[in-house]
């Protein structure tokens, strides 16, 4: 095509995404029209997610049983008969030949769980302040999942294993589904750092075969390099929107020989969206405009809430602005499973984590109801799995333990006050109302006014697992 067609080849290959239409590009199926399928009870999701797994018994999942059977091994109680189930019998002996022992539960007081709200939900002294907002909120206490390491935060997003390969995530498939809010802010936003790369890294905010342009945005909570990958640099605003105009005119050209080219249909946007974003996205990150009460809701200018305070105070700035999806994670390392991770001195680790997470997110959803938006914002809070009720060697911490653990959701349709299913006496294994992953996602998903089903995309293989079901009792 001529030298315009180097050029833009050039600009591709530069990019890592040049490349000639394959036979399946032909005759592609054409993504939803951007409604939803039948009338939505939410606009917008703030999801926010904990990072290397914190403990459901020390959090939203009482177990005083915990306590009577201190220091005894599973088989010196009354729950021996647990280690009949093969699952349970892998999570008693994780990682080591010997039978673990039954740890006490841990509190930064004396008083563990008390009795919240009107509604009476048992809540950890961990977490006070979501304490006092228990009453908008309703705790699942039988999630369940079947990774036993850190890539299950892969799986808690996509509801897929890593070994059984990539699949889009829950971010992913509302921005596939649902049309924009706001032409000039991206419809799925990541704060805090995302899934590390060996954990799944950008597969867990991915589109996978939904296409690239359904990937998450990863934002900077930083107002003065927010878009450090989209920066205009020393040019006047004029001259970079010839620029733009120029590269839109080659992308045009190239788009008449390869038009199914999903690669070339994302870049054409992300030139778009990224001239816009460098006026919208600075101004969300100016916290100038917001009174001193509100900041303090969040506990901004205060240790150690001020990062994570800025991370959710953004995220209900986007979701006000029109952003469908923002996905908040707390407790990002580049180089581990995740801050909550406690296999050793779980006190330490949970006392200096829920600090900054706790007020925080309470914050948030005062502010959401304050304001009129928390009946319209699915506000979903969850982690990868949870901790083992023994004890994990004699370092005071809990193992992994992904056969059932706690999540909530409040807000956008959700009815507050309740708790659905529940776990052993032990809090071993989710047993009554059991929910996989992908019922999670099932969830926001209908509050949005999808059917996951009817998102699907012929030729892509789908289980029924991958589908989930929507949590019926929690909804109102």
């Amino acid at each position: 095509m001529g030298f315009t067609g180097l050029a833009l080849g050039a600009m591709l290959h530069r990019d890592g995404i040049g490349r000639a239409a394959t036979p399946h590009d032909v005759g592609a199926w054409s993504p939803p029209n951007g409604l939803p399928h039948f009338a939505p009870k939410a606009k917008s999701v703030i999801w926010l997610f904990m990072q290397g797994g914190t403990s459901h018994l020390e959090s939203f999942d009482p177990k005083p049983e915990l306590n009577k059977y201190a220091g005894k091994t599973i088989s010196d109680t009354p729950h021996a008969g647990v280690l009949d189930s093969p699952n349970l019998k892998a999570n008693v002996v994780e990682f080591t030949a010997a039978t673990r022992k039954m740890m006490k539960t841990i509190y930064p007081l004396q008083v563990g769980f008390s009795k919240r709200g009107q509604s009476g939900i048992e809540v950890s002294d961990w977490w006070p302040h979501m304490g006092d907002m228990i009453d908008d909120v309703a705790v699942i206490r039988s999630v369940w999942t079947t990774d036993n390491d850190h890539a299950a935060q892969l799986q808690f997003h996509t509801g897929r294993h890593i070994f059984q390969g990539y699949f889009p995530s829950i971010g992913s498939w509302v921005h596939y589904g649902l049309g924009t809010l706001n032409e000039n802010l991206p419809q799925f936003v990541v704060l805090g750092g995302g899934v590390p790369p060996q954990l799944g890294g950008p597969a867990a905010v991915g589109g996978d075969y939904l296409g690239p342009e359904h990937n998450g945005v990863n934002l900077n909570v930083d107002p003065n390099d927010p878009l450090p990958f989209a920066r205009p640099g020393d040019v006047y605003r004029e001259e970079q929107a010839a620029e733009f105009e120029f590269l839109q005119q080659l992308n045009r050209i190239e788009a008449v020989q390869y038009p199914n080219d999903p690669a070339l249909k994302a870049r054409i946007k992300s030139y778009e969206m990224a001239f816009r974003m460098q006026t919208s996205v600075p101004e969300l990150f100016q916290f100038s405009g917001e009174s001193d009460a509100t900041k303090k809701l969040y506990g901004i200018g205060e240790e150690p809430t001020d990062y994570w305070g800025q991370i959710l105070l953004t995220s209900r700035r986007l979701v006000e602005r029109g952003t469908r999806f923002v996905q908040c994670f707390h407790g990002y390392h580049d180089g581990g499973g995740g801050g909550w991770d406690a296999h050793s001195e779980l006190k330490k680790n949970h006392s200096k984590l829920s600090l900054e997470a706790d007020k925080p997110i309470a914050g948030l959803l005062k502010d959401l109801k304050s304001r009129g938006l928390l009946d319209e914002t699915l506000v979903v809070w969850g982690t990868e799995f949870g901790r083992t009720p023994g004890v994990e060697g004699d370092r005071g911490g809990r193992d992994h333990h992904p056969f059932g653990f706690s999540c909530w959701m409040a807000g956008g349709g959700i009815k507050g006050g309740v708790v659905n299913g529940a776990t052993d006496e032990l809090g071993f294994h989710a047993v009554e109302d059991r929910h996989y992953v992908t019922d999670i996602h099932a969830t926001v998903l209908h509050q949005l006014g999808l059917d996951p089903r009817r998102l699907d995309i012929p030729g892509q293989k789908r289980l029924d697992i991958d589908y989930g079901n929507p949590i019926r009792g929690i909804i109102a």
